[in-house]
């Protein structure tokens, strides 16, 4: 190990001011993905004066069951205004920052080779648990303050791309939703003679779904589509060599961020390739969960990937647009009618044969073509934004795994 690796306990110390007066409100809760998140806990009854108090700078963790999630929660808190967090959590703070940087500090906990070693020393009760001297024992590199101002700061300017690739991504296709919406919910597409259809007297009939113009039907989703099925139902062993398998922990607005950690081998995958379990070009993806109401894409390019069942795969037919469906699976009134087609358990899971029961409205299909001119473009420059960002997620990956080996 390089001589400048140095054991986090040298540079951290915990801190405990406790919520005396009252005087914090805001609770904050610890994720297993690093993060700070608003607490749903039910504080009713509770003493909230024994919660502990988080500043700016200061970092909280949890020590237990490290073993058994494989990570270990940690995160930095950056905001101005102090927060409450739960007394169960340690929270720390770099001793002289500048030594360490509370930034460069959160990278290194960022890195999946950290959680790993994390997992090694955690060892305690059936759960794993992580001792804190062990935890101040594991070692980081400290290269002089201004390499690390110079590494948190490339870090930052991918962060940020990242973050206004997303806020584009959002109105790009809220500004697609809202053109769907006006064409073919609102029914105010261009007539024939360029006006809005609906408000210039255009012919509306009664259907299932209420007044629609005339010449459109209402179909089951199952009728627009060539098949609906979810992945595979069961999970081969995973091997080093192989095809990625995804489950919906794996999917996001314009994707999968696939675990290449987790894969096939070649005989497994063209069993289940055959079985119909691999995505193609122009499939809709939808969570099977109760996450189904966000988690609905269309796959932009064929993936050599297996889909597992807590994801359904819509693959519609010459009737409806593949962009268009998904559009309309995305509409209020259509997740309503999502939401009668789940299962009455704790967990909630779409029941694919009610699911392919669902009633669409179907526009013609040459004023479906007409839409695909406006929202085409919009989609295009989604998925291509959403490809560079996928591109910087590996940039940042990269740039993690170089801390191990910094140097002045």
């Amino acid at each position: 190990m390089p001589s400048n690796y140095k054991p986090i306990g040298d540079y951290i110390k915990l801190v405990d001011r406790r919520n005396k007066g009252l005087e914090v409100t805001s609770l904050l809760g610890l994720s297993i993905s690093k993060q700070f998140i608003k607490s749903v806990a039910n504080t009713i009854g509770t003493d909230m004066e024994n919660y502990k108090i988080i500043h700016k700078n200061q970092f909280a963790c949890s020590t237990m069951q490290v073993r058994r999630d494989k990570k270990m929660p940690i995160a930095l808190y950056t905001e101005d205004s102090p927060s409450i967090i739960s007394q169960a959590y340690p929270i720390f703070e770099i001793i002289n920052i500048r030594d360490l940087l509370p930034e460069y500090l959160m990278m290194w906990f960022t890195r999946s080779e950290f959680d790993r070693e994390a997992c090694f020393h955690a060892v305690g009760g059936v759960r794993g648990s992580l001792e804190w001297e062990d935890f101040c024992g594991m070692k980081i590199p400290i290269p002089s303050i201004e390499k690390q101002e110079e590494v948190v700061r490339e870090y930052h300017i991918i962060q940020n791309r990242i973050a206004l690739n997303n806020q584009l991504i959002t109105k790009l296709e809220e500004t697609a939703q809202a053109i769907y919406k006006q064409w073919f919910v609102d029914f105010e597409f261009p007539d024939k003679n360029g006006k809005p259809y609906k408000s210039n007297g255009g012919k509306m009939i009664e259907s299932e779904l209420g007044e629609i113009p005339k010449g459109w039907e209402v179909k089951n989703l199952d009728d627009v589509t060539i098949k609906i099925t979810d992945g595979s139902h069961t999970s081969p062993a995973s091997v080093v060599d192989g095809f990625p398998m995804a489950s919906v922990k794996d999917m996001h607005n314009w994707g999968l961020n696939l675990d290449t950690s987790r894969k096939i081998s070649k005989i497994d995958y063209n069993k289940l390739v055959l079985g119909d379990c691999k995505p193609l070009e122009g499939d809709i993806l939808i969570a099977k969960d109760g996450s189904f109401l966000k988690h609905i894409f269309v796959v932009n390019a064929t993936e050599e990937v297996v889909i597992l069942s807590s994801i359904a795969i819509i693959r519609p037919n010459d009737i409806y647009n593949s962009t268009q469906l998904s559009l309309n699976l995305k509409l209020e009134s259509t997740k309503k009618r999502m939401t009668n087609v789940v299962n009455g358990g704790a967990i909630q899971r779409i029941i694919l044969k009610e699911f392919k029961k669902i009633l669409v409205l179907v526009p013609h299909k040459s004023l479906q073509i007409e839409a695909n001119y406006l929202i085409d473009p919009l989609m295009s420059k989604c998925w291509k934004t959403s490809n560079q960002n996928e591109l910087l997620n590996k940039l940042l990956l990269l740039l993690l795994s170089k801390l191990a080996t910094i140097e002045n």
